[in-house]
C-alpha cells in the first residue's frame, strides 16, 4: 500500500499567502475609506474659506463706497480685520491652495483648488464679485 503524505511547508505557505492577500484586500478598502473621509473633509472647509474670504472682500467695499481692495493685505491689516489672515500667501490649507487671479477696485476673483485632484479633493471652487460662485469637477480642469 502506497502511503498518502502530505506537505505541511506547502500547506502552511498557501496559508500565509491567503492570509496575506485578504489583509491586502481590507487595507485597500481602509486606504480608500480614509482618502474619501479626508477628500469630504478637505471640501467642507474649502468652502466656508473661500466664502469668508468673498464676503470679506464685500465688506471692505461696503465700507469704501464700493471699492475692493487691491490686496487681502489691507483686509488683515484693517481695524478691526476684515480677515484674521491671508489665506492666499499661506501654504495650502486642508488639502486647498487658496489664490485671487483679480483683485481690482472693481471686483475680484479668488479660487481653491486642490493640492492634488481625487486625493485631497475633487472639485475646485471660484468665486467672484457679488460673491458668484462657481463649482468644477478638478477633473475637468486638468484636461
Amino acid at each position: 500500500m502506497h502511503k498518502i503524505t502530505t506537505n505541511k511547508k506547502g500547506l502552511s505557505f498557501i496559508t500565509l499567502m491567503i492570509i496575506i492577500a485578504l489583509c491586502a484586500l481590507v487595507l485597500r478598502f481602509a486606504i480608500e475609506q480614509i482618502v474619501r473621509s479626508n477628500i469630504t473633509r478637505n471640501e467642507s472647509n474649502a468652502l466656508p474659506v473661500l466664502r469668508l474670504i468673498a464676503a470679506s472682500l464685500e465688506n471692505y467695499a461696503r465700507d469704501n463706497h464700493g471699492a475692493y481692495p487691491t490686496s487681502l493685505a489691507l483686509l488683515t491689516q484693517a481695524q478691526p480685520a476684515y480677515l484674521d489672515k491671508d489665506y492666499t500667501s499661506q501654504p495650502p490649507f486642508k488639502g486647498y491652495i487658496f489664490g485671487c487671479s483679480r483683485l481690482e477696485v472693481d471686483g475680484y476673483a479668488c479660487s481653491a483648488s486642490t493640492v492634488q485632484c481625487n486625493v485631497t479633493g475633487k472639485k475646485e471652487y471660484t468665486i467672484s464679485t457679488g460673491g458668484l460662485l462657481v463649482i468644477e469637477d478638478c477633473n475637468k480642469k486638468e484636461q
